[in-house]
């Protein structure tokens, strides 16, 4: 029989069953609050990365984005994604603002139509530009000096316009560079050991360098095992390939010309300049080019010039030039460096070898010279399409006769996280030692996170890097190694100029406008860089254009790292969608709650006419 049931039970229970609904609403309310605020089930998957790294060589599977689920995982759902085509085949090494078709419709004059010429608005192309049929990866530090792949670069006519110099040979498949130049064909490593009898080079004094019109860069690349750093440029001329040819060996290089407008370099910058039989009329237009090498040399600084007019009198019948002619040269050279205050340290065959003095103190009667025009001081460093003049860059000022202007630098490496004059001496506003000190910590750490992310870093994967928005260099010297080196960009609408800064450090760097094309050839960097950059460039140009230009200087299967706020990614993701680039969002290694996030990027291999193969 059933027994009747107690109606208080019954009122007890469903004020039970109430409280416990009631309960589950509020806790899994509050739950859901809590994981939309960056905690829960993909948080301890991103604190695991970031505690003990991923175990996979290249940007691991795990879905990074489960923080973002509800932002990034539904952007562009209801949108079309815009897929980015290739280019025509016809531009495969296509330069924006060194186009040789454009370049023609320029003066010849002081070499006018080599510099920058950037295409208008309506004619930037809006494709994604091809890499050459049988495109490979080029070959690790250092086979990569000696060795290029023919089909990264297939042009020839170097081969046999340069084959008594021993720039370049061809060998089956493959490009071999036998370390020859038109000054040195017995080969670099000779030659720089007769510099080296005169200029400090293998003891930390001398280690940022310029090459000026450079051939395919072999100074620089022997520079590199002495740990000196070379910055080398050529124009794109009837040397077709040349800045390319170092690039794809791993030797730091742009596309450049001294003709009328300053270097991308900022003011005592280089320990040493270099011109090898580079043609440039070093005494012509009152000697502007070489007042302009002096504004970017270091005081106490080397200048070194072997070639023509060096050796007249001997060489005047081989070289097929008037005697009169090349003295006249060599004199007007020898009266610039008089006003520049060089001191003349060697001549031996044809070489020669000047040295910019310390400071000033032993000049102090060239400004009585009529022809010695000073240039504001404060114009040093504005350079980008500002035009030379004939002045004297002065010397910052000194208290003795003994002290180096604008600071005396530690020898390399110690110099790369020593104090920077610059900083030390307050130059820099709004950076002051403590703030540079903690910048470099924040850099190692930064740096740290991103060996987790990616383990092939520094594993000679990523030889040529790119850093689009520099800052102090932090993370070029938290990356520093023998088997990599990092192109510092300063962008020319940056907050603070630091440029000088990075130089100080032993690093190398160059000015550059991200609205515009960067002066180098497709293909040219493994690893990329970006720092803030697309929050600095809002509202100042279309991000698509920046976005399709880094993929024009990105090599195949080569990697991308932003770091940025978390909407300003969230766009960059979805234009990255359509330009055969993986992408994947990760936390900022301090945790989900902070606002600044990073995403990595591999672009995909393809080539002209061939299928893409992803990275993942």
């Amino acid at each position: 029989m059933a027994l009747k049931p107690n109606s208080a039970d019954g009122r007890t229970r469903s004020w039970v069953q109430i409280f416990i609904v009631f309960g589950l609403c509020c806790f899994f309310y509050i739950l859901g609050a809590w994981q939309r605020s960056g905690f829960g089930k993909g948080d301890s998957i991103a604190l695991e990365i970031t505690k003990h790294g991923a175990d996979c060589n290249i940007i691991p599977s795990l879905n990074f984005e489960t923080h973002h689920a509800g932002e990034v995982g539904n952007v562009g759902e209801s949108e079309k994604i815009k897929s980015f085509q290739p280019c025509p085949p016809r531009y495969v090494d296509y330069t924006p603002c060194q186009d040789q078709k454009r370049a023609m419709t320029f003066p010849r004059d002081n070499m006018i139509y080599r510099e920058r010429h950037c295409p208008r608005e309506e004619e930037k192309l809006h494709c994604l530009v091809p890499a050459p049929k049988g495109y490979v990866t080029p070959f690790p530090w250092p086979k990569s000096r000696d060795y290029v792949p023919y089909a990264n670069a297939p042009y020839k006519a170097l081969t046999v316009e340069k084959a008594i110099q021993n720039w370049i040979q061809y060998e089956g498949n493959v490009f071999r560079f036998p370390g020859g130049g038109t000054q040195f064909p017995q080969g670099a490593d000779k030659y720089i050991d007769q510099l080296a009898a005169v200029i400090p080079i293998t003891n930390g004094t001398v280690r940022t360098a310029l090459d000026t019109g450079c051939g395919v860069a072999s100074w620089g690349a022997y520079l590199w095992s002495r740990n000196v750093l070379t910055m080398s440029f050529a124009p794109r001329d009837s040397h077709e390939a040349q800045v390319q040819f170092a690039l794809e060996r791993g030797v730091p290089a742009v596309v450049g010309v001294l003709g009328t407008i300053k270097m991308p370099y900022p003011s005592r910058a280089f320990d040493m300049a270099h011109c090898s039989r580079c043609l440039i009329p070093w005494g012509a237009n009152d000697g502007m080019y070489l007042k302009e090498v002096d504004r970017v040399l270091r005081p106490g600084g080397y200048w070194v010039l072997s070639g023509p007019p060096i050796n007249w009198r001997n060489n005047y019948k081989a070289w097929q030039r008037p005697k009169e002619e090349l003295e006249e040269e060599q004199q007007k050279i020898e009266d610039v460096a008089k006003l520049l205050c060089w001191e003349k340290k060697h001549e031996k065959g044809e070489i020669a070898i000047w040295q910019k003095r310390v400071n000033d103190e032993s000049c102090r009667g060239r400004e009585d010279d009529s022809q010695a025009k000073f240039c504001k001081a404060e114009e040093a460093n504005d350079v980008w399409y500002k035009k030379m003049d004939v002045c004297v860059t002065p010397y910052p000022g000194v208290s003795s006769s003994s002290e180096v202007a604008g600071g005396e630098l530690k020898p390399f490496p110690e110099r790369l996280f020593a104090v920077p004059p610059r900083i030390a001496s307050g130059s820099v506003p709004g950076v002051s030692v403590e703030t540079y000190e903690e910048d470099n910590n924040i850099w190692k750490k930064h740096v740290n996170a991103y060996k987790k992310i990616n383990r092939l870093i520094d594993s000679g994967r990523y030889r040529n890097i790119l850093d689009m928005n520099a800052g102090l260099g932090g993370f070029a010297a938290a990356l520093n190694s023998p088997k990599l080196w990092v192109m510092n960009v300063m962008p020319t609408i940056a907050e603070k100029d630091t440029l000088g800064v990075i130089y100080e450090r032993g690093l190398i760097g160059i000015y550059h406008d991200w609205c515009e094309a960067f002066s180098t050839y497709p293909r040219t960097y493994d690893l990329i860089h970006a720092h803030g950059l697309f929050s600095l460039y809002k509202d100042k140009c279309n991000l698509e254009d920046i976005l399709l230009e880094m993929d024009r200087i990105l090599r195949p299967e080569g990697a991308v790292i932003f770091r940025d706020e978390v909407d300003v990614l969230i766009k960059v993701k979805k234009i990255t969608a359509g330009m055969r680039w993986d992408t994947k969002m990760v936390d900022h290694e301090d945790g989900p709650l902070v606002p600044e996030k990073v995403l990595v990027a591999v672009k995909q291999y393809w080539t002209v006419g061939g299928n893409t193969t992803s990275a993942q």
